[in-house]
């Protein structure tokens, strides 16, 4: 786990950050005008959408570096959801919402047990013996 960064750093962090973003505002490509005749909002470029939502969500983007716990990136949270995207794509589909509902419930217990240092097949014997806790095996 990394160290929490101190007031000063933090706001070293930001004001570069903010730097950053400021020099990208320069960068972007003008919006285009409204056509006649058209309604709606105009559209604007993905690099545009981009940095409005890093400059929208200042807070959230630096999370990271205020507290030690939040991780950098959420490629964790992309890799919890993989599998079972995987085994949706295989199969086609879950047939029945049951089944869906169970392959999450054991895919969540076995990721949360392996995030814990157990062994998978070591997790289902505690499963089926009803044991909270053991020894981790290897």
């Amino acid at each position: 786990m990394s160290k929490r960064l101190t007031g000063n750093e933090y706001k070293n962090l930001q004001k570069r950050y903010r730097n950053i973003l400021t020099r990208g505002a320069k960068q972007l490509p003008p919006i285009p005008l409204r056509q006649n005749g058209k309604r709606g909002r105009v559209a604007k470029s993905d690099a545009h959408n981009l940095w409005e939502r890093l400059k929208k969500h200042e807070t959230a983007v630096l999370l990271f570096a205020r507290l030690s716990y939040v991780p950098f990136t959420n490629n964790r949270a992309e890799r919890d959801l993989r599998m079972s995207k995987v085994k949706q794509k295989v199969s086609g589909c879950f047939r029945t919402r049951k089944y869906a509902e169970a392959y999450c419930r054991i895919s969540s217990y076995l990721q949360t047990m392996a995030n814990q240092g157990y062994n998978p097949l070591v997790a289902i014997q505690m499963a089926f013996s009803g044991q909270l806790y053991a020894d981790r095996g290897e």
